[in-house]
């Protein structure tokens, strides 16, 4: 079992940047492969980016990539998403998940193949 806090929300203007966290609860936290997710009102949750349980491989969504960078620590049992060029269209509720494959190489983009989900944190992005 892993419980994932996330923290490091809040508002920003459009340009500037944001550092989320996702600590997680557990030892097995270093051995999955991890993911951000967000959702905006009315819309369905989509996939941002993810990465192995070593940090070796990283994927992102076209819409994020280049401005959004996914890193990890597994020592600290920590996840990050740094967010930079902030536009409008960031704004959401930003979740963390995990896959419970252990050692897992693949990186699944969708929001079902996770099992463990933070209860997410707001960001929002003046213009």
């Amino acid at each position: 079992q892993v419980q994932l806090v996330e923290s490091g929300g809040g508002l920003v203007q459009a340009g500037g940047s944001l550092r989320l966290s996702c600590a997680a609860s557990g030892h097995t936290f270093s051995t999955y492969a991890m993911g951000w997710f967000r959702q905006a009102p009315g819309k369905e949750r989509e996939f941002v980016a993810a990465v192995t349980w070593n940090g070796g491989s990283t994927v992102y969504a076209d819409s994020v990539e280049g401005r959004f960078t996914i890193s990890r620590d597994n020592a600290k049992g920590t996840v990050y998403l740094q967010m930079s060029s902030l536009k409008p269209e960031d704004t959401a509720l930003y979740y963390c998940a995990a896959d419970a494959t252990t050692y897992h190489s693949y990186l699944y983009q969708s929001q079902w193949m996770y099992n463990y989900w933070g209860q997410g944190t707001q960001v929002t992005v003046s213009s």
